[in-house]
């Protein structure tokens, strides 16, 4: 990925607030087609992963990339400053496709700075009715959020994308940011991977997902495994059992409803699958793993 590609990527606005938090805020299971970047400035509370857990502190800046999946929680209180927005890019290309982790860096003067001008330039872009992501990520929601970024003075508008662009500049530093070297992936097929790690419990089907890129199934798919290593099938189970590890590590749900969560017909398909995958049976990999 070069510089002239990214610079073709265009970052736009959602949501943004300062808000206070308490034990509520406790989600599970969150993936956004959108970044998250917080700052924190009181309180504490955590972000988590099947592998990896980020404590949420003071004077701390956290992004989460975009289709990166985790979990929230505050066990008593967490004040902080929140953006959501957009990456999007003509070639199909993302900052940190091939780096879906939670990233921390210390906060300085500027960024809080950054912040409450932003909040300045874009007045009333808050969370109103709710905190959880199941309904502030809904496809309407996001385009009524979209669209108000037209009704702001070009000037704010300018602005605004400035901030966004230093903030995330702030992690791109070598050891935060390992860009892949492979070649770009085409829009359709980021697409469609973006697609399928938001519609994992849905029916997918290699002609449905052609269709939805209005593609040949069979030239869709070679297109699809040049750059992924996987046909879709393939790499669509892989993705269904990556999610039931992480289903099995942070919540407290049956296998059944694991195997009905992540797609699954019958809880014995997906026994068969998991074990072909990860070379142990659900249960197995349940009882050897730490659960939270």
């Amino acid at each position: 990925m070069t510089n002239q590609s990214i610079a073709r990527s265009t970052f736009s606005l959602l949501n943004a607030d300062y808000v206070k938090l308490n034990k509520n805020w406790n989600y599970r299971n969150v993936i956004s087609p959108f970044y998250r970047l917080y700052l924190i400035d009181g309180g504490r509370g955590k972000l988590y992963q099947a592998d990896n857990t980020v404590a949420l502190e003071e004077n701390y800046l956290y992004l989460i990339p975009s289709f990166t999946i985790c979990n929230y929680h505050c066990p008593e209180f967490l004040s902080q400053y929140y953006i959501h927005f957009l990456e999007e890019a003509p070639d199909g290309t993302s900052l940190f496709s091939s780096n879906q982790k939670i990233l921390r860096i210390s906060a300085t003067p500027t960024d809080h700075n950054h912040f409450k001008r932003l909040l300045t330039l874009n007045p009333g872009r808050n969370i109103k009715q709710s905190y959880n992501p199941k309904d502030y990520q809904k496809q309407p929601v996001m385009q009524h959020s979209q669209d108000l970024n037209n009704e702001v003075p070009l000037a704010a508008f300018m602005e605004t994308r400035g901030i966004l662009l230093q903030l995330l500049s702030r992690f791109l530093t070598a050891d935060l940011y390992n860009p892949s070297i492979a070649k770009p992936i085409p829009s359709k097929t980021l697409e469609t991977i973006n697609y399928i790690a938001t519609n994992l419990g849905e029916p997918l089907t290699v002609a449905q997902l052609a269709e939805r890129t209005c593609q040949n199934a069979d030239y869709f798919s070679r297109v699809f495994q040049d750059h992924t290593g996987l046909r879709p099938l393939p790499y669509i189970q892989t993705k269904r059992i990556e999610r039931a590890q992480f289903l099995m590590l942070t919540t407290n749900l049956t296998l059944n409803e694991i195997a009905a969560e992540t797609g699954f017909e019958s809880l014995s398909y997906f026994s068969r699958i998991f074990k072909s995958i990860t070379g142990q049976t659900p249960s197995y990999y349940g009882k050897n793993n730490n659960m939270i």
